[in-house]
């Protein structure tokens, strides 16, 4: 409860909290001019602001050398620590991981829950969004119901299109399965990717979804692109 106490704290600066999800969105290394630069504010206030989101292990920062001579410029990232608040304090990570563990030991019986599990959470998180009858939705709208239910869920989305609109790419920035995942690798991506396709399949017809990169495995991004009907 403490620790919850200081982020809440920590994150009830608007400009703070706008900063962390910038990083969250970049998903790489930031230095205090960038940050400067991209919210207009002076140096030593980004550098504040910064400090203060790392003293809650938000985020962690070192100094590299940038081979142009002076002092080593200092670069923050994410940390690797999960972030999570509720009131009053709920484990549902705790929660989520035995669950996973649980259906994982099951063999091809859990896989499939799991699978099933997936995508009907992708189904639910668009049918929340979905303003109108799916028959009347424009292939931008559905595009815009994509990115919203993937930004619910927690993935910080990239979405782009080819110029005939019959294929999307989707770029996830975060994993909120990611501690998860690292030990039980194949049954949390599997059922992320029935998540995924719980997603597509309830706005596209005929829907072909190929992974090419992926977070656990190395990747800056989990990447997919999925081939839909017009």
């Amino acid at each position: 409860m403490e620790q919850t106490l200081k982020i809440t704290n920590v994150l009830a600066d608007p400009t703070r909290y706008y900063i962390y999800q910038y990083i969250i969105k970049r998903n790489e290394d930031v230095t205090v001019q960038e940050i400067a630069e991209e919210f207009e504010i002076h140096p030593n206030v980004a550098r504040l602001h910064l400090t203060k989101l790392e003293d809650v292990n938000m985020l962690v920062s070192e100094a590299k050398k940038t081979g142009k001579g002076g002092r080593p410029s200092r670069l923050y990232r994410l940390s690797n620590d999960h972030i999570q608040i509720n009131f009053p304090y709920r484990d549902y990570q705790l929660l989520s991981k035995i669950a996973i563990e649980t259906m994982a030991s099951l063999g091809d019986v859990g896989k499939q829950a799991l699978e099933l599990t997936g995508r009907r959470f992708g189904e639910e998180l668009v049918n929340h969004q979905i303003p109108v009858s799916i028959h009347e939705l424009t292939f931008d709208q559905k595009l815009d119901i994509l990115k919203k239910a993937s930004t619910v869920a927690g993935f910080y989305p990239e979405l782009d299109h080819n110029k005939d609109k019959t294929k999307i790419f989707l770029k996830i920035n975060n994993c909120p399965f990611k501690e998860i995942a690292q030990e039980n690798f194949e049954a949390v991506c599997g059922m992320h990717h029935a998540f995924l396709r719980g997603m597509f399949n309830l706005l596209f017809d005929d829907v072909v979804l190929e992974e090419s990169e992926n977070i656990i495995l190395g990747c800056s991004t989990c990447s997919y692109h999925a081939i839909v009907a017009k």
